[in-house]
């Protein structure tokens, strides 16, 4: 189970690719995993149904006590054979049904098999916090599914809608996850079910899982969620809306109701919302004329029955339900697939449009008569087997005086009662001949008949409903075990005489003929609908509307907020901060009188002469009236620090603080080639004494904090252990980089996380309507391999051209995008430094690279040196000479630094090994080498490597590139003539 797991994993990854070569016909290669994991379901079913139960588990934070651990009993067995059976199908479909189209086509391929290995892990997995990983997984996948159609406004605002939705939901389930789990002293599901813990903090965090399920259900008030998500294509709906997504939540239901059904918020929660969306959404569907938003009210009204048959907690509701579960999925998903194939070939859905169809397409409509037969319950399907089962379990249940048996029981009559008219309207609409307001016989729609293959998926799911109608005492031994966990009845209710079991015929019994009636009724009710128009709703407003209106109460309540807090003055930012910082850390420092100062005058020489360097530079900085000498001398602050690592033993943070101290001038200079050169030139200063007496309040509570924290250590601290470990473990004598890349890998990985975020910040802000990146096609005028020619370029009058060219020569040409620069901003001493140095230095930053594993070095500081180098080809060439320096675009080089950092952290795994482990090589005698050691670590330093030039590269793409772009614009604009 593991190992199909970890293929729903990886295999999405290749779909795009795969549809790219052979396009739709992908879906058939997307099958193959789902029907893997069917097949390998069904293997186990002996075993299974044997009471064996299959289990496979992994640690994967074993300080929590969370393990990715599977667990096959017979619900989820049931749930994964749906899964990926239905899945299966609906890949195949999809081939068809996405015949000839090719936008998003392999992002959608690649969603879709992505979210049926989530819908396979939640289904299985017997870990309360990973099942609610893969719970947020599906939400995030079922956004991009919904949305699929993401230049149609419907299709966003239905997606963002399901994701808010269902998140929220989520949400909330997972503070009743957390309350269960810490209460029951575990995150396994079978151990809390069979402990079943009781008590307030029990019903606390029944009631908010049961928030999560019901949303995630579309049960009442989330139900409004489900119809606007059929804006996605048909496929979707047919498998998120019928057999998957929407079945979490029952399947959460379902696993808890055996046990905690007897929990006094349980039944009360669950009945109520189950009957009222059960009407609700029946009596929707009889409102509606498209033919999926039928099948959409339909799916709410069932899912409600659903809830009520399989929450109710006994054991012959329990039995009912696994059948019913069955059934939905079966005939939902093959009407959604009809429904499909109607609206791929006549371009609409409309009911009022469709005439003599089925005279047409007698095969499709065959099939669909029998998916819609099961659907109200007629023999001999699997629905007439579920329906009979519930009436006859919830009719004991109500006889015997439980309150919530008989609310539950005349909520099932009624919605059968509106699933009867329902599903009859849906085969009415689809397929009968109709007649015009006249009287007159309507026109057969022309029907195109379809290919056979796209007819398979509803054919195969429309017959299964029959034969597994049929083999319903094959059914009842299968589902037995999960009933059995449930009590036989609700306390103070008599147990029944005997026990239920799922068969066709049972004989003319009470629940046969509540069963008849319904169904009597539901054509009388169709019969008095069937062109029903209704002009007024029932109520004044619809959840909808509540959603929406909601939204916009939060919009403008944030507009309100960030009016009053958001000023447009960055002074007071920060002084709003650091006032909060005084004012918390001054509280904190003066609540304790148990903290005590030790200072030393100073620890070396060196800190006597660069200490009042770095004041005076700072009070002077003050003073300062121009904005770059300010930066300068905030510089020198940077640069005292330097000293004071190199001479404490610290050359590694020594590096990079000199290199950082660089970056951030070369960032500080290009940022403020767009403000004004003098502070106050717009805007002066205000409140100097307020600022002043801030800024030493803040220095002094800094000062006091760094000595209360430096002289609070009562323990050894556990760095005095790091340069054995590093040795030891990493491999490596630069305790520094070992730390970094190994025994604190995961801080390092977050950090990298921030720069990335950083970089795309930056970059937001700065590229207005797009993020392309041009710059490396940006010198057209140079010839074919110029950059690459043996024969060196030369300036003319036409532009770059190689040496001897037929064209004539003229000066050399150092950089390639010198030509470019403004004359009266070029340097060609700077240019020829910079040829003669770019390639050095370039060479100098993979040596500290690879050497700062055990000298002072790594992949941060290479990386600002390299980023140094891309510095010098812009400073002395432009933006032009920065896109043959780094041809390529700046997020590829950050996504591809974390992607090798992400590997380092998971490939371990594969190999039982914790994440982020390192391994190590030793050669000796290797050919002109000698000895070699290699540590994998290296390769995540080979991604922060990346990383970094990563981020040099899209600050100076956007502040120094764009930036110039922009500023040439608004000279051509303006009339100026540019070079």
């Amino acid at each position: 189970m593991l190992l199909v797991l970890g293929a729903f994993a990886v295999v999405p990854i290749l779909l795009p690719w795969i549809v790219g070569r052979i396009g739709a016909r992908a879906f058939y290669v997307a099958a193959i995993l789902p029907i893997a994991g069917f097949a390998y379901a069904v293997v186990l079913t002996p075993q299974v149904l044997a009471g064996d139960i299959p289990f496979e588990t992994y640690a994967w934070i074993p300080p929590l006590g969370i393990d990715l651990s599977m667990r096959m009993d017979t619900l989820s067995w049931l749930m994964t054979l749906v899964v990926t059976g239905v899945g299966a199908l609906v890949m195949i479909y999809c081939r068809w049904y996405f015949r000839g189209k090719k936008e998003n086509l392999g992002q959608f391929a690649a969603v879709l098999l992505a979210f049926a290995g989530a819908m396979y892990g939640l289904v299985l997995t017997d870990d309360l916090v990973v099942l609610v990983m893969f719970w947020e997984v599906t939400s995030v996948l079922s956004y991009l599914l919904i949305g699929y159609y993401n230049k149609r406004a419907a299709s966003r605002r239905a997606a963002l809608q399901a994701l808010l939705v269902t998140t929220l939901g989520g949400l909330v389930m997972l503070i009743g996850v957390v309350l269960l789990v810490v209460d029951a002293g575990t995150s396994s599901i079978s151990t809390i079910l069979a402990e079943a813990p009781s008590g307030p903090i029990v019903d606390a965090a029944l009631v908010m899982i049961l928030v999560g399920a019901l949303s995630k259900s579309a049960i009442f008030p989330f139900h409004f969620w489900l119809p606007g998500a059929m804006a996605a294509p048909t496929p979707v709906s047919a498998y998120l809306h019928a057999a998957a997504m929407v079945k979490a939540g029952i399947y959460l239901i379902a696993r808890l109701a055996p046990v905690f059904a007897i929990a006094p918020p349980w039944r009360p929660i669950v009945i109520s919302l189950g009957v009222f969306t059960m009407l609700l959404g029946g009596f929707q569907a009889l409102r509606e004329t498209d033919l999926k938003r039928v099948l959409a009210f339909g799916t709410v009204s069932q899912l409600g029955l659903l809830t009520v048959v399989l929450g109710y907690g006994t054991r012959d509701a329990a039995l009912a339900g696994l059948a019913l579960l069955l059934s939905h999925a079966l005939f939902k998903s093959a009407l959604f697939l009809v429904v499909g194939v109607i609206d791929r070939q006549l371009s609409t859905r409309d009911l009022t449009e469709l005439s003599g169809v089925g005279r047409q397409a007698p095969v499709m409509a065959t099939f669909s008569i029998i998916a819609v037969a099961s659907m109200i319950g007629i023999i001999p399907t699997i629905g007439f087997v579920a329906k009979e089962g519930a009436l006859a379990a919830l009719l004991h249940e109500a006889l015997g005086g439980a309150v919530w048996g008989i609310v539950a029981l005349v909520g099932i009559v009624l919605g059968s009662v509106l699933t009867a008219g329902y599903g009859i309207r849906f085969l009415w609409g689809a397929f009968s001949t109709k007649r015009a307001a006249n009287g007159d016989r309507m026109p057969d729609t022309e029907w195109p008949d379809p290919p056979i293959g796209f007819l398979v998926a509803p054919i195969v799911l429309s017959g299964l409903t029959v034969i597994a109608g049929v083999a319903a005492p094959w059914l009842d031994k299968a589902f037995a075990p999960y009933a059995d966990q449930a009590p036989v009845s609700t306390p103070g209710v008599p147990a029944p005489e005997h026990p239920a079991h799922l068969a066709l015929w049972h004989g003319l019994e009470p629940a046969l003929w509540i069963s008849l009636a319904t169904i009597a009724i539901g054509v009388l009710v169709f019969w008095a609908t069937r062109s029903w128009r209704p002009a007024k709703r029932l109520l004044p407003f619809t959840a909808a509307e509540v959603y929406n209106g909601a939204l916009r109460v939060i919009a403008r309540l944030s507009v309100v907020t960030t009016s009053l807090t958001q000023r447009g003055s960055l002074p007071v930012y920060v002084g709003t901060i650091f006032v909060v910082f005084v004012a918390a850390e001054a509280t904190a420092l003066l609540a304790s009188d148990d903290w005590q100062a030790k200072l030393d005058a100073y620890q070396t020489p060196t800190q006597l002469l660069v200490a009042p360097i770095m004041i005076a530079a700072g009070l002077i900085a003050i003073r300062a009236r121009k904005r770059y000498t300010g930066v300068v001398l905030v510089s020198v602050t940077g640069l005292g620090m330097v000293l004071l690592f190199a001479t404490s033993g610290a050359p590694d943070l020594a590096l990079t603080q000199i290199l950082v101290e660089t970056v951030t001038l070369v960032a500080f200079a290009l940022v403020l080639r767009r403000i004004p050169s003098r502070l106050g030139e717009h805007n002066a200063s205000v409140w100097p004494v307020a600022r002043a007496v801030l800024g030493a309040a803040v220095g002094i509570t800094m000062a006091l904090v760094a000595i209360v924290a430096t002289s609070a250590r009562v323990e050894k601290p556990i760095s005095d252990a790091f340069p054995d470990l590093a040795y030891e473990l990493g491999h490596g004598k630069n305790v520094v980089n070992v730390a970094l890349v190994d025994l604190r890998g995961w801080d390092t990985m977050g950090e990298l996380s921030v720069l990335i975020l950083a970089a795309t910040g930056v970059a937001s802000l700065v590229f207005v309507t797009h993020r392309a990146d041009t710059l490396s096609r940006a010198i057209s005028s140079l010839p074919t391999g110029a950059t690459r020619a043996r024969r060196p370029l030369v300036e003319t009058s036409d532009g770059l051209r190689q040496r001897g060219d037929e064209r004539g020569s003229g000066r050399m040409a150092w950089l390639v995008g010198g030509q470019r620069v403004r004359p009266e901003n070029r340097s060609i001493m700077l240019e020829v430094i910079v040829r003669i140095l770019f390639h050095t230095i370039i060479i100098v930053s993979l040596y500290l690279l690879f050497a700062g594993h055990n000298l002072p070095g790594g992949g941060f500081a290479g990386g600002l040196v390299a980023g140094m180098a891309l510095v010098m080809r812009y400073v002395a060439g432009g933006r032009y000479e920065l896109g043959a320096a780094a041809p390529t675009d700046a997020g590829r080089l950050l996504g591809t630094g974390m992607t090798i950092a992400v590997a380092c952290a998971i490939v371990p795994v594969f190999f039982g090994d914790q994440p982020l482990t390192s391994y190590f090589w030793e050669f000796d005698d290797v050919p002109l080498l000698g000895h070699v050691e290699f540590v994998t670590s290296t390769l995540f330093d080979i991604g922060v490597y990346l990383v970094v030039i990563g981020l040099v590269l899209d600050v100076l793409r956007s502040l120094g590139a764009e930036v110039d772009r922009q500023a040439q614009e608004a000279r051509e604009q303006q009339g100026v003539s540019v070079p």
